[in-house]
């Protein structure tokens, strides 16, 4: 039997954690959170109602802030800057991926490591190249915070990460390979210039895949025995489903059945774990400002 490797147990572990942090937090007060989007009728806002469910649950005041129709990079930059600035708010997320003429890594690079609560800013992205983060991609946070969870063994092991993306690929595979205690892993990356898929990833203990490629991993693919890790969401014509179509990952659950060794599904897998990775973050950007003085 392949094992289901259910993320909301996973998820609520974090959140209570967060809530008992917030509840220590003493006069601090609770942290703010503030997600940064172009409008409630872009793909972002089934986002941004769970990021706010999340927050209410675990005490998090969360807030959202949708740029005007006929806003353009200087009014993003200039609505970044006046967050950064505003002694209040603790975490900013500023979803993305951004249209043209947009800068995200420009954009998000206005904000002090500490707010940039996704860890997806030059300077954090640095300090996790030398393994002294500030903050981590919650992606890649809720990637590994599952395999830990259910002790997919990664230690010593072959991984194999699919997907170079800044935001989740590359840093989930300087995570895994980092010397943090239970990691340590032996690392694969491949993509999309990647040749012969499947002989390159054969070996792999556990395969984290973040291809946002419907049902692409299937037994011609993923070494028998294996634990796959689904990052990968997209979506697909379901007439049977609300609205017509339904989410799916990258990976095949029927043709894996019986043959990797785990499966997180999708939905109700990585995802529920990344929006409680957001809110754990917040908590420690609050902490962070706190501590160093830097809430001004």
């Amino acid at each position: 039997m392949t094992e289901r490797l259910d993320g909301r147990p996973v998820a609520e572990s974090i959140d209570s954690e967060s809530r008992a942090a917030i509840r220590a937090g003493g006069s601090g007060g609770p942290p703010v959170l503030v997600s940064v989007h172009r409008g409630i009728d872009s793909p972002f806002r089934f986002y941004l109602r769970r990021q706010a469910r999340a927050a209410a649950a675990v005490g998090v005041t969360f807030r959202d802030e949708a740029l005007a129709p006929t806003d353009g990079p200087a009014q993003l930059v200039e609505r970044l800057r006046r967050l950064d600035d505003d002694p209040s708010v603790h975490a900013v997320l500023l979803e993305h991926p951004l249209p043209s003429p947009f800068d995200f890594a420009d954009a998000i690079d206005r904000l002090r490591p500490e707010k940039d609560v996704d860890g997806v800013g030059a300077v954090n992205l640095g300090r996790l190249v030398a393994e002294r983060p500030t903050h981590v991609p919650a992606v890649a946070r809720a990637a590994i915070a599952i395999a830990q969870h259910y002790r997919v063994p990664l230690d010593g092991e072959r991984v194999a990460v699919l997907g170079r993306s800044a935001t989740v690929g590359r840093p989930l595979a300087l995570c895994l390979a980092s010397r943090a205690p239970g990691l340590n892993a032996t690392v694969t990356v491949v993509h999309s210039r990647t040749r012969d898929l499947a002989r390159a990833i054969a070996g792999s203990r556990t395969i984290f895949s973040c291809m946002g490629q419907p049902g692409r991993l299937d037994r011609s693919i993923v070494p028998e025995g294996a634990y796959v890790i689904d990052v990968g969401l997209s979506s697909v014509p379901d007439p049977r489903a609300p609205g017509g179509a339904r989410a799916v990952g990258d990976a095949d659950p029927a043709a894996l059945d019986g043959w990797a060794a785990g499966l997180t599904p999708v939905p109700g897998g990585v995802g529920p774990v990344t929006v409680a990775e957001l809110m754990a973050g917040a908590v420690r950007a609050r902490d962070l400002l706190r501590d160093a003085g830097a809430a001004r």
